[in-house]
């Protein structure tokens, strides 16, 4: 049972850990490899064009080129960073092939992947990613309210082009979809993390299914076989 235990708690830091991992990664993928020869103002171009996917501003270009002549690459990313395409596209894409069996990009904007970007942009600490009672919604006019029966609230916000990082609103699944608190496990037990579950059961493909049950923090604990431990297990 010890190494079950520790096999499952291994699961779980590398689940939390992959969120932060794969943004730095990106970070990495943007500064790396530019051309030696390459004059600053084009390497921010570079830089700005890998992390938001579209050219800077004549001022954020200007306030990277400032940042990368003093040697500060951090500020220099953190300005694409602030790009609103940096959360609309780059980190959606980053986090929607979680959320269903094909792991595709191709999916429209879903709770699971709203509150990845939020908690990537309130710098969210993940250690909470697959076990608080958390949620993210847009704040945008327009929208249809959130439901754990559909996922047109988000939807819509990505159909109507919303600026998630102006609109995105961190709640609780508990107080949005009604969930009891101590049954919510981050994005697992939102309706994005649901899909893909029952996705994977349905089409019975068992790495899915293994990879989610691995990352299931209300998993109980053979430790202590009798405690409540709160979710869908008890």
């Amino acid at each position: 049972m010890e190494t079950k235990m520790q096999s499952t708690s291994g699961h779980r830091r590398v689940a939390r850990a992959t969120v932060a991992g794969a943004v730095s990664a990106l970070i990495a993928i943007a500064t790396g490899a530019l051309p030696a020869h390459a004059g600053t103002a084009e390497q921010a171009v570079r830089i700005h064009n890998r992390i938001a996917g579209v050219p800077p501003s004549a001022t954020v270009l200007a306030n990277m080129v400032a940042a990368l002549n003093s040697g500060d690459t951090t500020t220099a990313v953190k300005y694409a960073t602030d790009n609103p395409n940096f959360y609309n596209v780059t980190l959606k894409n980053f986090a929607a092939p979680w959320t269903n069996r094909d792991q595709t990009v191709f999916v429209p904007l879903n709770d699971y992947t709203a509150t990845v970007i939020g908690m990537v942009r309130d710098d969210v600490p993940f250690n909470t990613v697959l076990s608080g009672d958390i949620l993210y919604t847009s704040n945008a006019s327009g929208l249809p309210a959130p439901s754990n029966a559909n996922d047109d609230h988000y939807a819509t916000a990505e159909t109507n082009g919303v600026d998630l990082k102006a609109t995105l609103v961190q709640t609780t699944q508990s107080s949005v979809y009604g969930l009891p608190a101590a049954a919510t496990a981050g994005i697992m037990t939102t309706r994005g993390g649901a899909s893909a579950f029952f996705e994977a059961c349905e089409k019975g493909d068992v790495g899915i299914l293994g990879d989610l049950l691995a990352k299931d923090p209300t998993l109980i604990r053979t430790e202590k076989v009798n405690a409540d431990y709160g979710g869908w297990t008890g």
